[in-house]
């Protein structure tokens, strides 16, 4: 560390001394902030310096060891060379003498040899010796051997040859012997010379050595230092901060957006940090604009989910605050004009009071006004009609005179409870200002800011959209429940046969109502006829439907069919409906039960359309299901109706119902069906002996409250008919023979049975109807005949006959002798019809009682 500091202390000197700009002015102070790219390229110029003097040193020494090798090897060879010469010198001398002495021929060979060699080598002495004194000697020792060889050598030899015997005298020998030796005299100055010189020359070169050893080791060495306070100065300044850049960077990606760099750096690393911490602020910054946009759309993705769940106005604003509090305000109130809440079209910004519906807050000690109070409007008026726009925003409170001036009555309340800003905001759908929103902030919250406005706006626009919905669904249900309670049987009238009590009630679903019905029509000769249906669909439409179902049940009820043929009639009027009526939406289906009560026979007769098969509750309270077969539904077409006939005990319930009793999407129909088995069991043993209506109505709201545990999914619907008997004193039966003479007896017949009834009133009446309708019957009938009384509430009287011909009311002119009898009896009678039987038909008529007769 101390030396990659002193080495960046020298790169500041040294760039300093070079001139290197400074910024900022280019103080001594600033010189921390050079670039590094110039230091980093004065650290490198100044390495390669000194690199390259160590490697020259390094080279250079190398050399001068090169040149002294040279030089060495000269010399060796040089003393080499001046040994061979001094050996030829004595080759040539010994075999002189050999010679001179043998005379021997090889001697002469190898003196011959010698002295032959001699110039060359000499001459090679010459050119290899290593300095100009050397080269002296060597010159001196060639022109010595070759005058020893020229002038003393080859005369010996030569007089040898002839005998001389001067040739080995002494003087001859003497004089050859100083020769010699003057040559070897020469040839010890050389190799000395030239051994004292290799000496000297091997010392310096040694010195020389070590000196270039020394010089690169101190080269290296520095370089070495050099690189590793390089390596230091670069892993403080430039690596240490990147790695902890690179780790502040993970960190950040790993989202801790936290993270910063320390300002310990300078030049571009100290760039670099800032750089750095200016990217982490600003993702930060990022993030939290990011957070708040996903909380807002959270926030308003929220409301959108969980605003409008139900088709209820209060409801629906209830959900708006509960979402809004306490994620974007403490407190919230929604109010709403009074219209709105009733389903009708709101008022066109007449400023009139809105009715609070909904209220919420952080704490239940908020000075505003309770649910269910008047309030004013703080909007001005008019608004601009549209959607989403005409908010009122007030950032602070304490300082808008505005909206103080107009809350005089609210503003100090609210001032003193701590609240701080408000935004109120229009619910505006299809341009109609239905009431208006208010966001309240206090107790230390954050006040409201421009952009909240917009969110407060969206939310306003979904709830604006659900309550609208709802106010549509509230009148759209309303007008069903209307027209299906007009089109319902207000109630129902009491009759001789049954005794009747029966709920009905609508879904409680956003589906709306639906198309159920029910009824009791009386039927001629005292029978009843118990009717429950069901409409496919829910809402206007189905109830519509029904009504106009029930109408038709109605009119060929009166028609007197049976049952099969009744629904066979019906069935084409479903199936001819959708083309009648185009504004129907989707396939017109339903079912129903039609039955037909004989209070006299005691039977029952009755079929069913797609319908579930009545339950009967006997007098000893055991419960059985009708069993017979159920036809398709209305509307199927092609397929027939069946008639199941069962005998009831008087006191017998029978239990009709709609499938909304018995069958749901969490209720499977067989467990519904032993549901209200069991209920009906139960709530037998409180039947009254007696019959009271009581004791059958409370049975009634037994079995619902059994089956149903809240609002029921589909429209319910349950008749309950306990039957009665009609006495055989108060139900005559004749049988007429087809004679005419026969009409007086019916006359005195009848006569003498309203005589024993106490019915004088109605004599002179009956004794007309018998008269025409018998006389009928035997004119234009068949065989069998009969002429039936009953008394109850009314005197019915029944002529039968074998005939299927239906007799026409028609009004006689004067001269007719015939064709006035059916218009005397629809004239002196209430009310008069047919009803045709596998057997015949039947005609009859009633006349109202006044005074009830009393029983025999």
């Amino acid at each position: 560390m101390v030396m990659t500091f002193a080495f960046e202390q020298l790169l500041l000197g040294a760039a300093a001394e070079c001139g290197a700009p400074m910024a900022d002015g280019g103080g001594p102070g600033k010189a921390a902030r050079r670039g590094l790219f110039a230091l980093t390229a004065l650290a490198g110029a100044l390495l390669a310096v000194l690199v390259a003097v160590a490697f020259g040193v390094l080279f250079w020494s190398i050399n001068d060891l090169r040149d002294a090798n040279l030089a060495e090897r000269h010399s060796v060879a040089a003393e080499n060379q001046a040994r061979l010469v001094d050996n030829l010198v004595l080759d040539v001398e010994t075999h002189q003498r050999g010679f001179v002495i043998s005379r021997q021929p090889v001697f002469l060979q190898a003196w011959d040899v010698s002295q032959g060699h001699f110039p060359a080598q000499a001459q090679e002495l010459v050119s290899i010796s290593t300095s100009t004194a050397q080269r002296s000697l060597a010159q001196q020792i060639a022109q010595g051997g070759e005058s020893y060889i020229r002038d003393y050598s080859t005369p010996v030899i030569n007089m040898a040859q002839r005998g001389d015997p001067r040739a080995s005298s002494v003087a001859v020998t003497l004089d050859g012997k100083r020769r010699v030796d003057a040559l070897r005299s020469l040839f010890d100055r050389y190799t000395t010379t030239e051994s004292a010189a290799l000496t000297a020359r091997e010392a310096t070169t040694d010195s020389d050595a070590q000196h270039a050893t020394i010089a690169a080791a101190v080269g290296i060495g520095a370089s070495v230092l050099l690189i590793a306070a390089y390596s230091g100065y670069m892993t403080r300044v430039v690596v240490w901060p990147v790695r902890r850049a690179a780790r502040l960077a993970t960190q950040l990606a790993e989202g801790d957006l936290t993270a910063r760099m320390p300002r310990t750096g300078a030049r571009e690393i100290g760039q670099l940090e800032t750089a750095f911490n200016t990217m982490a602020g600003s993702l930060e910054s990022s993030l939290e604009q990011a957070q708040e946009a996903h909380r807002r759309l959270r926030l308003l993705y929220d409301a959108g989910m969980a605003v409008g769940t139900s088709l209820d106005v209060a409801q629906t604003a209830r959900e708006l605050v509960r979402v809004a509090v306490p994620r974007f305000a403490d407190f919230a109130t929604v109010d709403l004009a009074v219209s709105v809440l009733q389903g009708g079209e709101p008022a066109s910004g007449d400023g009139s009071p809105l009715r609070r519906v909904a209220r919420e807050g952080v704490r239940d000690d908020a000075p505003l006004d309770p649910v269910g109070g008047s309030v004013q409007s703080a909007l001005p008026v008019p608004l601009t009609g549209r959607s989403g726009s005409g908010a009122m925003f007030v950032r602070d409170l304490r300082t808008s005179t505005a909206w103080q001036a107009g809350n005089r009555q609210e503003a100090g309340r609210v001032l003193d409870y701590g609240m701080n800003s408000l935004i109120i905001a229009p619910l505006f759908e299809q341009d109609l200002l239905m009431g208006a929103v208010t966001f309240w902030r206090g107790h230390g919250s954050k006040p409201f800011e421009k952009e909240d406005v917009a969110d407060a706006e969206e939310l306003a626009s979904k709830a604006a959209v659900a309550i609208d919905n709802a106010r549509r669904y509230t009148r759209e249900r309303e007008t069903a429940l209307t027209l299906q309670r007009s089109l319902l049987p207000q109630q129902l009238p009491e009759q001789p046969a049954v005794q009747i009590a029966y709920r009905y009630l609508p879904t409680g679903t956003r589906a709306g109502v639906g198309g159920d019905w029910l009824d009791v029509i009386p039927l001629s000769g005292t029978r009843v006829a118990l009717v429950v249906g069901d409409v496919v669909g829910h809402g206007i439409h189905a109830a519509a439907t029904m009504g106009r179902l029930r109408t038709a049940v109605r009119t060929l009820a009166d028609v007197d069919l049976q049952p099969d043929e009744l629904l066979t009639q019906l069935d084409d009027l479903v199936i001819h409906l959708p083309r009648a009526y185009e504004s129907t939406t989707g396939e017109l289906g339903a079912t129903c039960l039609y039955a037909i009560y004989d209070p006299i026979s005691r039977r029952c007769s009755l079929a069913s359309a797609g319908h579930p098969q009545p339950f009967v509750i006997t007098p000893d309270g055991a419960v059985t299901a009708v069993s017979g077969h159920a036809g398709p539904p209305l509307g199927v077409g092609g397929l027939p109706f069946e008639t199941t006939e069962v005998e009831l005990a008087e006191g017998s319930v029978l239990a009709l119902y709609s499938d909304g009793l018995v069958h749901s999407r969490e209720l499977d129909l067989g467990q519904g069906l032993d549901r209200l088995r069991q209920a009906l069991a139960s709530s037998a043993e409180s039947l009254d002996p007696a019959g009271s209506v009581g004791s059958l109505d409370a049975v009634c709201g037994t079995v619902m409250d059994a089956l149903l545990a809240g609002p029921p999914a589909d429209d319910v619907a349950l008749l309950l008919a306990r039957t009665r008997a009609l006495s055989s004193d108060q139900v005559v039966t004749w049988d007429i023979p087809a004679d005419p003479t026969f009409v007086a007896r019916a006359r005195a017949l009848a006569t003498e049975q309203l005589e024993m009834w106490r019915l004088e009133e109605p004599s002179f009446v009956t004794e007309l109807v018998v008269s025409e309708l018998v006389t009928n019957a035997i004119r234009y009938g068949s065989s069998p005949i009969q002429l039936r009384l009953i008394r109850d509430t009314a005197l019915i009287c029944e002529v039968s006959d074998g005939s299927n011909t239906a007799p026409h009311l028609r009004r006689a002119r004067i001269f007719d002798e015939g064709g006035r009898g059916l218009l005397l009896v629809a004239q002196l009678t209430q009310r008069w019809g047919t009803r045709h039987s596998t057997t015949g038909k039947t005609i009859w008529c009633e006349q109202a009682l006044h005074t009830p007769g009393q029983e025999q």
